[in-house]
């Protein structure tokens, strides 16, 4: 590899690989959990040669064409832009063959097809918001706090034909708290993520990383490993059962808090539950059932407690405390 040596002052010598900073990628992401990957990149002084994104949608009552947050930093630090509708389309994939990429880098993007990820000399490679092979899909984030996870990571690995499904590159875990709620994670996560991307990245072209297949991970970790997965939430996901434990109901609400958030009904009415706290002590009324003070508590009876209603949405409402949404309120 071509290196090369800068002089400073205070440090000395310090040995540079040319190869780091000419190596051409490809970026592919499109919401604001991308967009901390590709600064990371960016600021890693790498040659970013096109960023591919969704193309505007309309959006908000004027509905007027909305830029993915990806687009949006892509063209304030002079990035060229690609929005193709579909993948496969022929102009499209001219345009990206012509960038010429060495590595393209996929960071909370759609599925590629395999005319796509195969193109680059150095393959693709993907950013994914679990400790593969668990929670291959869609929201990893949500379901591993859904599931009362104690802690989550994320994965850095090359893309093939099944989704989630590509060797290994790296991994990096750390805690979800107990109280901490998805977009918690997600923020946490994204900065966490940036940095393994760029050590992959690193990695790859010093050609010191090992792939490793998630298979060997499976065998290895022996026949009664269960692989939890991480499907597209649905609205039949965020109903609360308050049949089930309190633990269940307030790891529900963490999950996926803020977005879409946990819902129930309330006098007919659907209300989001966005925040709780859960009270494990045998409940005087029946399981789905509300008690409160009209003041400051409102709470749920779950199978073996209480799920204390913190921060609350009515339908077509702001997001409010329950003290403000109890000021409010006339219970039928």
């Amino acid at each position: 590899m071509l290196e090369f040596q800068l002089k400073n002052k205070e440090t000395g010598p310090a040995t540079f690989n040319m190869a780091l900073f000419t190596i051409r990628i490809v970026f592919m992401g499109t919401p604001e959990f991308a967009v901390a990957s590709l600064d990371a990149l960016v600021k890693a002084g790498y040659n970013i040669v096109g960023v591919v994104t969704a193309p505007d949608k309309p959006a908000g009552r004027g509905m007027k064409l909305n830029e993915s947050d990806v687009k949006k930093y892509a063209k304030e630090h002079g990035l060229k832009v690609l929005q193709p509708e579909k993948l496969r389309n022929p102009d499209f994939l001219e345009e990206l063959k012509s960038l010429n990429a060495d590595l393209q880098v996929v960071v909370a993007f759609r599925m590629l097809p395999e005319v796509v990820w195969s193109m680059p000399r150095m393959g693709t490679i993907n950013l994914h918001g679990s400790l593969l092979p668990q929670y291959r899909g869609a929201a990893p984030i949500n379901w591993a706090v859904m599931n009362g996870e104690t802690s989550t990571g994320v994965t850095t690995f090359k893309l093939k034909q099944e989704i989630d499904t590509g060797n290994l590159l790296l991994q990096e875990s750390f805690p979800i708290g107990e109280d901490e709620n998805a977009g918690e994670v997600h923020d946490r996560m994204k900065i966490i993520g940036a940095q393994l991307l760029v050590k992959t990245v690193k990695g790859l072209v010093e050609g010191t990383l090992k792939e490793t297949p998630q298979s060997s991970i499976v065998n290895n970790a022996g026949p009664e490993t269960v692989l939890k997965h991480a499907p597209k939430i649905f609205s039949e996901t965020s109903k609360i059962d308050f049949s089930k434990p309190v633990e269940d109901v307030h790891n529900l609400v963490r999950g996926l808090s803020p977005f879409p958030g946990a819902f129930t009904y309330m006098d007919g009415k659907m209300v989001k539950v966005l925040k709780g706290k859960k009270e494990i002590i045998q409940p005087k009324s029946p399981e789905g059932q509300f008690e409160t003070d009209h003041k400051t508590f409102l709470k749920f009876a779950c199978a073996n407690g209480y799920l204390h209603v913190l921060e609350i949405q009515m339908e077509g409402k702001r997001r409010m405390t329950i003290e403000e949404f109890l000021r409010g309120y006339k219970f039928t």
